[in-house]
């Protein structure tokens, strides 16, 4: 449920760690169903933004609790904690029974790897959930099946509809008019591009949008694979691009010192005209924005791009659980299409799963969001990839430094491109 920056960002810095010792497990797994213990669960997420948001879950879960018998005791703990205390808590088997985390190999792949993750195939096969296939197969590691996928999110451009009127600008349908649109919205005085790095998590996402509509999902599963070089005239293109950026000024003055929260807070207040960020941030847009907003990808150099895609953090079951018989019910409960509706009204975020929509009030914005994406997972289109959840630590490492290095001014994505490579060969 909580998913700041994709729900990667910090998620991602979490995976060092479970990369570096990730190794044995808890040796708890049993035979789905065999449990004997009581009606009693630990859940444990990520600690929500707004506090709001944590008191409807709460709500949500008394239904689940009045309906099974399962006695839910919700946790929220930081994701600055979580990740320094999840992977002990697994090992020693005093971990949650279920909890929110994120997908990818770097991430449930790292646990899986190293036992602590109960196999759900057979709950699969059971319950018949109905998760998207390419959704299903980020939590798939040798066959098994570990967890349920969390909400579906979108990278981009939000950008200020009233603001791009006022000054003649239109919805970028190339770079070029990406460019276009910048410079006219920097000579009115308007900060064009609210790109924030300060945090650093943040360039994995500059990277992975300007990238993905460059070459295109099989031109990023190249990447990947390794059958392409990251010191390619490609990812040298998308890495200078907003080293040019940086340079033309249409983007803050120093977007390594500005957080992700100020970043927002200038497009809210603004002074930005444009955001680059996921769908996750409708919510708050919602609240926040007295103006029309528009969702676009971000363009690419022959046309207007793709999204960058990417899955939040959703429900695993510990291996070393000794409540598997109610484990498994309440991950049944949050897959359910009656919870993804739920969800969509409530949290205004995305299940990895067709939603029925009848009868909810959803605002245009939101609207929009879901059907691009509901359309993109049922395969009619391209959908391009968040790099952090698809690859390690030392590649991360480099990227994350690299983009701030670019942004700063201290090294050319020509340097950049050919660390990345290195990193990669190392991974």
């Amino acid at each position: 449920m909580k998913h700041r920056s994709a729900g990667t960002a910090a998620l991602a810095m979490l995976a060092v760690g479970l990369l570096v010792t990730a190794c044995t497990g808890t040796g708890g797994q049993t035979s789905s169903g065999g449990d004997s213990g009581p009606r009693t669960i630990r859940y444990l997420v990520e600690q929500p933004e707004d506090a709001a948001a944590l008191k409807k879950l709460e709500t949500h879960l008394a239904e689940f609790e009045k309906s099974s018998g399962v006695d839910v005791k919700l946790e929220a703990m930081p994701t600055d904690n979580m990740r320094t205390v999840l992977q002990t808590q697994l090992r020693s088997g005093d971990g949650p029974d279920v909890f929110n985390w994120g997908s990818g190999p770097g991430y449930a792949g790292a646990l899986a790897k190293a036992g602590l993750l109960y196999d759900l195939t057979e709950a699969y096969q059971k319950y018949k959930w109905p998760i998207y296939p390419f959704a299903k197969d980020r939590v798939t590691f040798e066959g098994k099946t570990f967890g349920v996928p969390g909400e579906m999110e979108t990278v981009g451009l939000f950008y200020n509809q009233d603001l791009f009127a006022k000054h003649g600008v239109t919805a970028p349908r190339n770079l070029d008019e990406l460019k276009a649109a910048s410079a006219t919205l920097q000579s009115k005085g308007v900060v064009p591009i609210a790109a924030s790095d300060k945090e650093g998590w943040q360039g994995g996402h500059l990277l992975s949008m300007a990238l993905s509509s460059a070459v295109g999902s099989k031109g990023m599963d190249a990447l990947l694979k390794g059958e392409k070089s990251w010191n390619s005239p490609e990812v040298v293109s998308a890495l200078k691009l907003w080293e040019d950026f940086g340079k033309s000024k249409y983007l803050p003055q120093f977007p390594t010192s500005l957080s992700y929260d100020n970043a927002n807070a200038l497009f809210f207040s603004g002074k930005a005209a444009m955001v680059p960020t996921g769908s996750w941030l409708i919510d708050s847009i919602e609240k926040s924005a007295k103006f029309k907003v528009g969702y676009i990808p971000f363009p690419a150099p022959s046309g207007p791009g793709i999204f960058t895609g990417g899955l939040g953090s959703g429900p695993f079951v510990s291996a070393g659980s000794k409540n598997t018989d109610a484990a498994l019910e309440l991950v049944n409960f949050l897959a359910s299409p009656d919870h993804a509706r739920w969800v969509v009204e409530n949290l205004g975020t995305i299940p990895p799963q067709p939603v029925d929509v009848s009868g909810l009030k959803l605002s245009p914005l939101l609207s929009q969001t879901l059907k691009d994406t509901s359309t993109l997972a049922g395969g009619s289109g391209d959908f391009g990839y968040n790099i952090d959840v698809l690859t390690t630590d030392v590649f991360n490492k480099a990227m994350w430094d690299g983009v701030q290095g670019i942004l700063s001014g201290q090294q050319t994505a020509e340097q950049v491109a050919a660390n990345l490579e290195t990193a990669f060969k190392k991974s």
